[in-house]
């Protein structure tokens, strides 16, 4: 568990790995050792469908940033940024599904099913607004967060490449990117269809139908 903890795991799919090296009744050491033959990859596991809740974090105004520090700073304030939003969404057990610049993708209720998967990704992204406030740097730094809850296919993304991470597919993440470019700088913004499974947690400041680039229908929008 300390390897895994150490090469940058959440707790969860900790727990599931060594859950499925449990079960395969052989000692741990020959479980991390054991390869798959030369030349022959490792299948993902099938597609699976899922309804999961996703954030997406972003920083607001990196352009400037990238053009008023220098490469190294960015570098160091990039990843003092990453690390707080890590440590934020593994406190509430979600996942990092991909880390995209200075865009953060975390899936909550997968790989571990989590009946209050919602609750957690909300109280994650207003912990992430708050997180990057108290970052110490040159430049403030400004985060915008979007959420929005869905039915997904997680699925191999890469092709067959095993060292691809699974990846959502369908509209789910694509509303929450849009949501993201939608909040005003150090807020969060939630779908309807999230807001229907956190009202009676949080407050909510209604703002009414948006229309989103690439989204048919417009989609009920919250401030939380």
């Amino acid at each position: 568990d300390g390897m895994l903890a150490e090469l940058g795991l959440p707790i969860g799919p900790r727990a599931k790995l060594l859950g499925a090296i449990a079960k395969l009744n052989v000692p741990v050491a020959v479980a991390m050792t054991a390869r798959a033959p030369a030349g022959v990859a490792e299948p993902h596991p099938e597609a699976e469908r899922r309804q999961i809740t996703i954030l997406f974090s972003d920083l607001a105004d990196s352009t400037k940033l990238a053009v008023r520090l220098d490469p190294e700073d960015l570098s160091s304030l990039m990843q003092a940024y990453q690390h707080a939003c890590a440590a934020v969404i593994e406190r509430y057990a979600g996942h990092i599904a991909q880390y995209m610049g200075d865009g953060i993708v975390a899936y909550f209720g997968w790989p571990i099913a989590q009946e209050d998967a919602a609750e957690r990704a909300v109280r994650a992204g207003l912990d992430i607004v708050e997180a990057v406030k108290d970052l110490r740097s040159a430049e403030p730094l400004v985060v915008r967060v979007g959420i929005n809850t869905g039915v997904v296919v997680i699925s191999d993304t890469g092709k067959g490449d095993p060292s691809i991470p699974l990846g959502a597919v369908g509209a789910t993440p694509h509303v929450a990117a849009r949501l993201q470019a939608l909040a005003a700088p150090n807020s969060v913004v939630i779908s309807g269809t999230t807001s229907r499974l956190v009202a009676h947690l949080c407050d909510h400041e209604d703002l009414g139908p948006q229309s989103l680039k690439g989204v048919a229908e417009p989609v009920h929008v919250f401030h939380v």
